[in-house]
Parts: structure tokens; sequence; C-alpha cells
């Protein structure tokens, strides 16, 4: 079994910012990479970043240069440092983990249960 647990979201101020947390635990034997989804009401969930065990990171446009993501890989931890939040920011975000349970076991994508970020006056 294997969880992941987010945190740090929460209500903040257009030009505000905001750190997330995703720590996964359980059985894991190879965590492979782990990253951030987000989903607003009525749109498709999309990509916000993510980082590989080896360090390599990408983002969505619409978040380069306001976000940052890190990992711990001693934890199984990945951080998601958001600045200069615009209300399109708005969205539950999910976290995620690419990882093997076992050394020949198969590769699987696990997802945590998300956290609320509201960007708002």
């Amino acid at each position: 079994q294997v969880q992941l647990v987010e945190s740090g979201g929460g209500l903040v101020q257009p030009g505000g910012s905001l750190r997330l947390s995703c720590a996964a635990s359980g059985s894991i034997f190879r965590l492979n990479a782990m990253g951030w989804y987000r989903q607003a009401p009525g749109k498709e969930r999309e990509l916000v970043a993510h980082i590989t065990s080896g360090g390599s990171t990408n983002y969505a446009d619409s978040v380069k240069g306001r976000c940052t993501i890190s990992s711990d890989n001693a934890k199984n931890t990945v951080f998601l440092q958001m600045n200069s939040l615009k209300p399109e920011d708005t969205a539950r975000y999910y976290c995620y983990a690419d990882l093997s349970r076992d050394r020949f076991g198969p590769r699987n994508v696990h997802w945590g249960q998300g956290t609320q970020v509201t960007v708002s006056s």
C-alpha cells in the first residue's frame, strides 16, 4: 500500500505565495518521479510541474517563472513553491508519484487526495 499525503493549500490573496508538500509512504522500492496536477471546476486536469528522481523538472507554461518544484528523495517528499499567485491558479492540486513497489514490479502512478488552493481578494 502506498499513501500520498498533501498539505499546504489554502486561501491566499492575488500576488501571494503558498508552498505545497506531498509525502509518499508505504511500500516503495523506487520512486521515479513526482509532481503536481491541478483541476479547476469545469476544466480538465492539467500538469503543473514534474520532477524526476534525478532532479530534472518541467513546468506548465502558465506557471513558469512563478512556481518551483523540488524534492527530498530521502523523505519521498515533493514540494511546490508557488509565488505571484493569480485567481486563475485557483484549483484543487493533486500530487502524484511514479514508483515501483518492488525490484521486479511494474511502475505505477499513485495519487493523493488533493489540496485546495484558492486565490482571491
